[in-house]
């Protein structure tokens, strides 16, 4: 039998490597910036033509290479920072795997020029997967300037799966981004198709995330500095007010390094515990120096998941540090008044006033709403329910009722959540609450609608069906382009850094055509001129938020994707929030709303809206 295993070329080789390095042109982006910061580099200067298919270009003035390094630098597992296995246990810079290089020129054609400070002239290397074309002396600046042209074109089948220019450029704005903000200390620009599109002097921290976010964070950050022989953790958190259910700036950093933490996110949330509304997230940039033998970067391709050796005292290092941040911020309010043109209010002279006098109050201990007396007209007993005063009896079943709840939480909840309609023909007794009634619906704890049907009870999340309602709507009139813009009163600026203005720029014609107007104020700055007819009381910042943070999140890139993403936003911001109370008539609206839909089970994002509780479930939980 003939031998089936063999050796894989090394072309094939390295083009399986760049499979787990190389998946879209932001990943060239994140290796290349990255060797030039291990580099030294003091300024990095990075170029894109048509999000990085056509060419990337990345110019450093670090300490440069050598002849021979730079050919060995495209040589698979050929690296700087190891010389023995101990050494990946200690390391302190991001490149060690030896691939990344490799793994460029295997999927791209690839240009390098590079001198070190102590040489005269410098070297010039060509490679197109894989093969190397050219190799001569060349003139150059200290440093090294990478070009990488026509990605993945001996690879038709990667290149075909790119996405849209737009989210390409949103992937790669992303991972220069968090290279930004771990090294302030370097200037770094951006270029795309000509356009600047970042320009960060070398400065402080919080400087640095201002420039990248926007000034608008300035006010919400708060400072964490906590040292421990175990960690130390720096950065910034912010404030409550901050807090958003979408689009939140949120990172870690360990040893200069990304990461993304379910599980630290969880300690930075619990010190928000009852100070931000629930599903609500707060921005944080939280760097993290430890010991680099107590970190595995290895678990994960991309090194983005990280495993502490000791997470769970970490965990309370980190909640406890945010705590004492926030704690301060509480305990030490700074108000800043404008005191330039302030009214002369006479000082309070004691001597001077009369003593003001207290109003009495008479008290009849031996009311009760609930007895009869010889008025006309119904008892209110909370929103749109009232008991009439024909039946002595009511009156008595009542009484004994409110007496027997009126200690406990029940009668309140009841008072407000049960809506009856004023029906003296009805028996309104507390008998007949469970009775059916057509058309009555009961509302519970303001969030669920419930009504009697043949089978059974069903339930009804009201938030939800509104949502799936809405959501329906909102399509018809994108398809109609029925929409029609109402102006705001007083225009508020919405801020975007240039990762979400990628996408924003791409969705803002179908925005347009639902009826915002936004003016571009330069800077990724933009005025909410107008928004959507029928949206009176919401945020229209928020909103306008919350729709292209929804946009990024799914990565649109056609036009129907896009109105499904600006629809089912725009339907969250404006459905019956969780906690309204609704009128019999209201909530006979929604439900026929509901059932005249097409899908009357689900949201558009899969949650269920309601449920059937069956007559032999009922008749099994009551024995």
């Amino acid at each position: 039998m003939s031998d089936i295993i063999q050796l894989l070329p090394d072309s094939v080789a390295n083009q399986i490597a760049a499979g787990e390095v190389i998946q879209r042109p932001a990943s060239v982006i994140k290796e290349l910036v990255e060797n030039a910061v291990d580099a030294c580099a003091r300024n990095i200067h990075v170029t894109v033509t048509d999000a990085g298919r056509t060419n990337i270009q990345v110019i450093d003035d670090g300490k440069g290479m050598s002849e021979t390094d730079a050919r060995l630098a495209f040589e698979r597992h050929s690296t700087s920072k190891i010389r023995k296995a101990d050494d990946l246990f200690a390391l302190r810079t991001m490149g060690f795997r030896g691939e990344a290089l490799a793994s460029i020129a295997a999927v791209a054609q690839v240009e390098l020029k590079s001198r070190q400070a102590t040489d005269e002239i410098g070297t010039l290397i060509q490679i197109s997967g894989s093969r190397y074309e050219k190799q001569e002396p060349c003139s150059c600046a200290v440093g090294s300037i990478f070009s990488v042209s026509n990605i993945f074109y001996n690879v038709p089948a990667r290149r075909k799966f790119l996405k849209s220019n737009s989210t390409e450029l949103n992937n790669i704005l992303t991972a220069f981004e968090r290279i930004a903000l771990v090294n302030p200390q370097i200037t770094f620009t951006f270029h795309s198709n000509g356009t600047e599109v970042f320009n960060l002097r070398a400065a402080n921290l919080r400087q640095r995330i201002l420039d990248v976010f926007g000034k608008r964070f300035n006010q919400e950050l708060l400072p964490v500095n906590v040292e421990t022989t175990m960690c130390k953790v720096s950065g910034f958190v912010g404030k409550p007010e901050s807090a958003r259910k979408k689009g939140v700036h949120q990172f870690f950093f360990v040893n200069g390094r990304y990461m993304k933490h379910p599980y630290f996110n969880k300690a930075v949330m619990a010190a928000y515990d009852r100070l931000v509304p629930q599903g609500e997230q707060v921005p944080y940039f939280l760097y993290f120096d430890v010991d680099p033998k107590d970190i595995d970067v290895n678990i994960h391709p991309t090194k983005t998941e990280i495993k502490f050796e000791n997470e769970q005292a970490i965990w309370q290092i980190l909640s406890a540090s945010v705590k004492e941040s926030i704690g301060m911020f509480n305990d030490v309010p700074t108000i800043d008044f404008d005191t330039e043109d302030k009214p002369d209010i006479p000082v309070y002279n004691p001597e001077m006033s009369t003593a003001a006098v207290a109003p009495k109050i008479s008290l009849n201990p031996g009311y009760n709403p609930f007895k009869s007396s010889s008025s006309t007209g119904a008892v209110p007993m909370g929103a749109g329910f009232s008991v009439p005063k024909s039946k002595p009896q009511v009156d008595e079943k009542w009484e004994q009722l409110y007496e027997g709840l009126k200690d406990q939480d029940d009668v309140q909840g009841m008072e407000q959540t049960m809506v009856f309609s004023d029906d003296s023909s009805q028996d309104n007794t507390p008998d007949s609450i469970i009775a059916e009634k057509s058309p009555a619906h009961y509302q519970y704890k303001g969030k669920y609608i419930m009504t009697a049907v043949k089978s059974g009870l069903m339930i009804i999340d009201q938030h939800r069906a509104h949502v799936r309602v809405l959501f329906e709507q909102y399509l018809r009139q994108l398809a109609d382009r029925t929409f029609h813009s109402q102006k705001v009163l007083f225009p508020e600026v919405v801020q975007f850094p240039m990762s979400e203005k990628v996408i924003f720029e791409k969705i803002l014609p179908e925005m347009e055509s639902m009826g915002f107007e936004l003016e571009d104020l330069g800077g990724g700055s933009y005025a909410v001129n107008s928004v959507p007819g029928g949206l009176e009381g919401l945020n229209p910042l928020k909103l306008v938020q919350d729709m292209v943070s929804s946009a990024v999140e799914k990565g649109v890139s056609a036009i129907d994707e896009i109105n499904q993403t600006l629809a089912l936003s725009l339907a969250r911001q404006a459905a019956i929030p969780q906690g309204q109370i609704l009128s019999n008539e209201e909530m006979e609206g929604l439900v026929n709303d509901l059932f005249a839909c097409q899908n009357i089970n689900y949201t558009p994002d899969g949650r269920s809206v309601l449920c059937i509780l069956r007559q032999q479930e009922i008749e099994h939980l009551l024995g």
